[in-house]
């Protein structure tokens, strides 16, 4: 089947994309790891024996750097509906977060503890229809701050990608009213044309 122009246009973007090839030559499992890299060292998001939520985890590309900055003492558990390869460091549950058992199943791995960092990398099976993606999108990262509200020790932290669009300016108030502090970052590995950007919440108030 002939590729249509769009996705040979996508297709020849991500072959040649520095970050793609950087990933590769530096064995990483994602691009994105090098927006979660930025976004640490503005941030400093991750201590050494923090417990960190990683939701919409696969392939790994945050697990991967978070697990050594928290080492032995802290730890990752990791989220998705798809399967993800393991990781030292890193405990990983597949499936549907908003599904009771699956969110059993991560509440009984932090096993009574709280997280310190909660992170959302997810986005929405894109249908094309821009309206539907909008609100498919800000559907998940709200079901990620109400995760991070569950769990969250007090004074920890809240990282997810959103796009900008209808709903986005709510989810940025709604999220202000949890954290001492809000910032909006638009990492260099974020493609200028597309319209995600991380929102970070430091110091969650319960």
């Amino acid at each position: 089947m002939a590729r249509s122009k769009t996705s040979k246009k996508w297709l020849d973007e991500h072959v040649n994309d520095p970050y793609v090839k950087k990933a590769k030559a530096d064995g990483y499992r994602s691009r994105a790891s090098y927006k979660l890299i930025e976004l640490n060292e503005k941030d400093k998001l991750f201590r050494p024996g923090n417990i960190v939520m990683d939701l919409g985890s696969a392939p790994g590309g945050w697990s991967q750097i978070v697990a050594p900055l928290v080492g032995e003492r802290g730890g990752v558990i990791a989220s998705d509906i798809l399967h993800m390869d393991s990781i030292i460091g890193v405990t990983f549950i597949q499936g549907d977060f908003t599904d009771e058992a699956v969110y059993a199943q991560i509440l009984s791995t932090l096993n009574g503890q709280k997280a310190d960092v909660v992170m959302s990398d997810m986005s929405p099976n894109l249908s094309g229809v821009a309206t539907t993606d909008q609100y498919s999108s800000i559907y998940l990262v709200e079901l990620a701050l109400d995760m991070a509200r569950n769990v969250l020790t007090p004074g920890g932290s809240f990282c997810a990608k959103v796009f900008q669009g209808v709903g986005y300016e709510e989810y940025v108030k709604d999220v202000r009213t949890s954290f001492d502090k809000v910032v909006v970052r638009k990492p260099a590995a974020s493609r200028p044309r597309s319209r995600e950007v991380y929102i970070v919440g430091k110091g969650f108030k319960r």
